[in-house]
């Protein structure tokens, strides 16, 4: 049953996380709400991270994702210090490394899977989340869709996963 929640809670879990920092951008949570949503995220990832582990490392795909969880603790990490102190660098670092970090893995994903494996969804989500990305950091753009785009690209990801391996 753990086997199976690791497995399919992202699914889940990615789109919150990007409709949960676009309610945080447009002023419709406090502060307090998103540092606890860091550190819930925080300790997910972390949890995610040791109880997979094993599993992940087996597969150079699974490797690069397993990557982008470790380095996300760290980022999101940053994020909860960047709310919890103001420092706006830190909160922009935080959202900018979660466009970037599943982007590039969704592009390594798409380009080392086979066909069957519709390694044209990874790619096509990378494009999008990386499309968000490009809008946010070149300053282009409502960031709203920004954060919709890098939202919809990486959740097309996560479902693909699902879809495919589940």
């Amino acid at each position: 049953m753990l086997r199976r929640l690791r497995a399919t809670a992202p699914v889940g879990l990615v789109p919150l996380a990007w409709v949960f920092a676009t309610a945080a951008h447009v002023g419709a949570i406090s502060d307090r709400t998103v540092l606890i949503g860091h550190l819930v995220m925080t300790a997910l990832l972390a949890a995610f991270a040791v109880l997979s582990a094993d599993e992940m490392r087996r597969h150079p795909v699974l490797r690069a994702w397993l990557g982008v969880i470790v380095a996300g603790v760290g980022v999101t990490l940053a994020g909860a210090y960047g709310v919890a102190t103001g420092e706006t660098g830190a909160a922009r670092f935080a959202v900018a490394g979660w466009m970037l970090l599943p982007t590039m893995a969704l592009a390594y994903t798409g380009s080392m899977l086979p066909r069957e494996e519709r390694a044209r969804l990874y790619l096509v989500a990378a494009v999008a989340s990386g499309a968000g990305a490009a809008l946010l950091l070149g300053g282009v753009g409502p960031v709203s869709l920004a954060l919709g785009l890098t939202g919809a690209g990486q959740t097309l990801g996560i479902a693909t996963a699902v879809a495919v391996y589940e």
